[in-house]
């Protein structure tokens, strides 16, 4: 019998109080029934700028414990926020650092032979939704097998119960169909 189903959730934000890491933490607490789910913090590994002239010198410390993590998960949640129509500079530039060739393992493997569901969420109307075309992008670019459900959370502000879920059934209904789509296409790369 397989082991349970982990699942890493990234929110893309490294503000203390920010939606996305609210959208985060309650997608971590609808997937919890279904999968092993850690959340995680950028703000906690505090990776300089991606230069290749650092690079050189060796892969920044703090790297490490990020990409151990994204190793010993089945399957990734992105959690973003939106920023001028993109995804933050800190979630791109986590993605580059850990594309990087580390050690005998070529660029991307770490990466390789994982599922990533897409959730963004914003104060403006869109939700997001223009930073997960961009998301999409640079993860299907990097080997990630992005499953087709996406959630945009608009007017994020007000969006969140004092529990910390989501106010609206059918918000917290279209983040959980995200969630249940990456578990069941990585239960079934797992076999």
């Amino acid at each position: 019998m397989p082991s349970t189903m982990r699942l890493l959730v990234i929110p893309g934000s490294t503000r203390r109080e920010a939606w996305s890491k609210r959208l985060a933490a309650a997608a971590a607490q609808l997937a919890a029934p279904l999968a092993e789910t850690t959340v995680v913090d950028l703000r906690e590994h505090a990776l300089p700028l991606y230069d290749g002239d650092l690079e050189q010198q060796g892969l920044p410390q703090q790297l490490g414990p990020l990409r151990t993590l994204v190793q010993q998960h089945d399957a990734l949640l992105f959690a973003t926020p939106e920023y001028n129509a993109s995804i933050p500079a800190v979630l791109k530039n986590a993605l580059d650092w850990l594309s990087r060739p580390f050690g005998p393992e070529p660029g991307g493997a770490v990466f390789r032979g994982k599922v990533a569901g897409l959730l963004a969420s914003s104060p403006g109307a869109l939700g997001g939704l223009r930073a997960l075309v961009h998301l999409r992008q640079v993860l299907m670019n990097l080997g990630l097998l992005v499953v087709t459900e996406q959630f945009a959370l608009g007017s994020a502000e007000s969006a969140f119960a004092a529990d910390g879920q989501l106010a609206d059934p059918r918000q917290a209904a279209g983040v959980e169909k995200v969630v249940q789509s990456v578990v069941r296409v990585a239960t079934a790369l797992r076999g």
